[in-house]
């Protein structure tokens, strides 16, 4: 019997650096795809960095086609600007999955950390390191935005079939639907 072949892009959205991973899921086994980032340093404009998440996610969608997209969802912090511009990222990178018409789950950086180690206040490094040993990833990048992202994918594939409350859209009527307190003014 032919297993189900399915692709999970995981996102980490960031107007710095947005990371990404691709895995391939196969019955209950998952292999890398992909691990990388996309620099966003060297432009100073908001809007710039916005339109290059947009194509980047584009042009990921249209390579590899994954079925869904996992993304990290922003974390509440003190700073609303930064809070605002991230809430732009993460919004714009979905909007590029929905244009594609991709199914797109959200997951908060707890919900990833606890998935990926066990430990919802994991760090970074022991995040990155555990999805080397899971993925078989010889050698880490340097920045680790990239394994934020490959671990949005990887918790989507382990929280596959649990009825938790998860936010899920699988295109526009369905975001507009579940959203409409956010919409309605």
């Amino acid at each position: 019997m032919i297993q189900p072949e399915k692709i999970i892009l995981g996102i980490d959205p960031g107007t710095t650096i947005m990371g990404f991973g691709l895995i391939k899921v196969i019955g209950q086994k998952m292999e890398l795809i992909q691990l990388n980032e996309l620099q966003l340093k060297k432009f100073d404009d908001h809007y710039l960095k916005l339109k290059h998440i947009f194509n980047r996610t584009i042009a990921l969608i249209d390579e590899f086609h994954p079925d869904e997209i996992a993304i990290e969802a922003p974390f509440f912090g003190k700073n609303v600007q930064s809070m605002l511009k991230l809430g732009r990222a993460q919004g714009v990178a979905m909007a590029a999955g929905l244009s594609r018409e991709v199914s797109i789950t959200e997951y908060s950086p707890k919900k990833i950390k606890m998935a990926i180690t066990g430990n919802g206040n994991a760090s970074k490094e022991q995040v990155a390191k555990m999805l080397q040993n899971l993925l078989k990833i010889k050698t880490l990048p340097k920045n680790l935005d990239a394994t934020d992202g490959l671990a949005a994918a990887v918790c989507h594939f382990y929280n596959q079939g649990r009825p938790e409350k998860i936010e899920k859209y699988s295109g526009w009527e369905s975001f507009v639907s579940q959203n409409q307190k956010k919409i309605q003014s």
